[in-house]
Order: C-alpha cells, then structure tokens, then sequence
C-alpha cells in the first residue's frame, strides 16, 4: 500500500513551479510538485501519470470529448470524403444516423459532372 502526497500542485500554482524549476528533469519536477508516494517500507515512487495529466488540466486543454446522451461516441459528420484507394467512396455512419436510415434502405445512383444524387427508392409515393 502507499500514500498519497497530499501537498501536490494544481492549477497555476503546478504550471508556476513547473516553469521555475526550469531545467530539471521532467521525473524531479514531478516530485517536486507533489507527485509521489511513498511506499510502506519507505520507497518513494514518483506518479508520472498523475503529474502530465494535472498539467495538462492547468493548461485547460479538454482531450476527452463530450459523449453523447446515449453514451456512444463516433464521428461528427464533415460533410466531406474522399475517394479510397480501392476507389470507393465511402458515406459513414454519421450520414445515415442523421438521416434516419436503416440497413436495407435502397438508392438509386445518378451521375452528374461532378456530383452523386442518391433518391431513396419508394421514397416518391411515400411523400404523395
């Protein structure tokens, strides 16, 4: 079992210390700013872990994403693809989930110049 230092910088007090130890090794500006415990036999084990993400809290940078309500996450729609390597073009999921479609759902594929219209086969007498 170990103990927690409970002293450990946070915020802008760590980002403080952190710039006025300067040159030191990034190991001692973690033990120097809190971030170690100590073991019951007495050894001291520096939380490197624990020390980057603090950082990375002061600094206010937001790696984890905001999940969705049905705790699901993916990939927002851009509205942009490019064509594979195989040459297909591939429309994903974002896509479909926003307009509602299910596996089965059929197109019909017209070729224009420089653009793909897609119509919904039955779609037609379902707006009529």
């Amino acid at each position: 079992m170990s103990t927690t230092n409970p002293n450990a910088l946070t915020g802008n007090e760590l980002l403080e210390k952190v710039r006025a130890l300067g040159s030191l090794p990034k190991e001692e500006k973690a033990r120097e700013c809190g971030y170690y415990t100590v073991t019951k036999n007495g050894v001291e084990r520096v939380n490197m872990m624990k020390f980057l993400n603090a950082l990375i809290d002061a600094e206010g940078i937001e790696l984890d994403s905001k999940q969705p309500s049905n705790g699901r996450g993916g990939r927002s729609a851009s509205y942009r693809i490019s064509v594979q390597s195989n040459g297909n073009l591939l429309i994903g999921a974002a896509y479909t989930k926003q307009m509602g479609l299910t596996p089965g759902d059929e197109f019909e594929i017209s070729l224009g110049r420089k653009h793909i219209h897609l119509k919904q086969v039955g779609a037609a007498e379902e707006e009529l």
